[in-house]
């Protein structure tokens, strides 16, 4: 899996950054099934799967949108790689329980289908969805999610900015908050940064340090390079 905390970076187009990654990662699939349920707003799921296209389109792989397909778990099970995109995660969530398929998805996941999430479509590989930036626009069924990995993914972390007269809670604020009801760990992923999971080895990588909040312990930064988290 590949677990990125945005799509795309400061003055760069669409998945970019992660390009040369990716053609390594899917190099056995000719194509990739897209899951557009996040969909950013004022965009239908064509357009959004289009985008895909256009990026996985340079490094020689196609794309099909699962709402192509008249049986998505189906299209899941047959898949020679998934990609999640980004958006609203309620919404995704939403839309993986309404269509019966999040099971599914975890199962051809633990099987070893090549995986790649950005931002929502990371937020869903953790234990649950409850660290997520979203605002609650639609009430999945639940916010349990993929649990993949063995924490929760907080993406687009940001840092506080010293000297900011902001008086709104900083992200650090509520994940803390999180902890006082929770105790699965949450890793702040900064944007440029991701996750390579294979099996139990988990590595850091791109080109910031992440943040790892475990409840009644102090913050730990955590390096480039293969990390532990239990």
């Amino acid at each position: 899996m590949i677990i990125a905390s945005t799509s795309t970076i400061y003055g760069g187009k669409y998945l970019e950054y992660l390009l040369p990654t990716l053609k390594s990662f899917f190099k056995e699939a000719k194509t990739i099934l897209f899951i557009p349920y996040a969909r950013p707003s004022g965009i239908t799921y064509d357009t959004y799967t289009a985008i895909a296209q256009e990026a996985f389109g340079s490094i020689g792989i196609d794309v099909k949108g699962i709402h192509e397909f008249k049986n998505a778990k189906e299209a899941i099970k047959n898949a020679e790689g998934i990609f999640t995109g980004g958006g609203n995660t309620f919404e995704l969530v939403n839309q993986l329980y309404k269509n019966d398929v999040l099971e599914t998805l975890k199962e051809v996941l633990e099987q070893g289908t090549p995986y790649l999430g950005t931002s929502a479509g990371s937020n869903i590989c953790g234990v649950n969805m409850k660290n997520t930036n979203d605002m609650p626009i639609v009430y999945p069924p639940s916010f349990k999610t993929l649990g993949c990995i063995s924490f929760n993914i907080n993406a687009h972390y940001l840092d506080p900015i010293e000297g900011n007269t902001h008086m709104g809670e900083t992200r650090e604020t509520r994940i803390k908050e999180f902890h006082a009801f929770n105790e699965t760990p949450v890793l702040g992923l900064r944007e440029g940064s991701w996750l390579e999971v294979n099996a139990n080895n988990i590595s850091l990588k791109g080109n910031y340090t992440a943040r790892l909040f475990e409840k009644d312990k102090k913050p730990v930064e955590l390096e480039l390079g293969k990390i532990a988290i239990i």
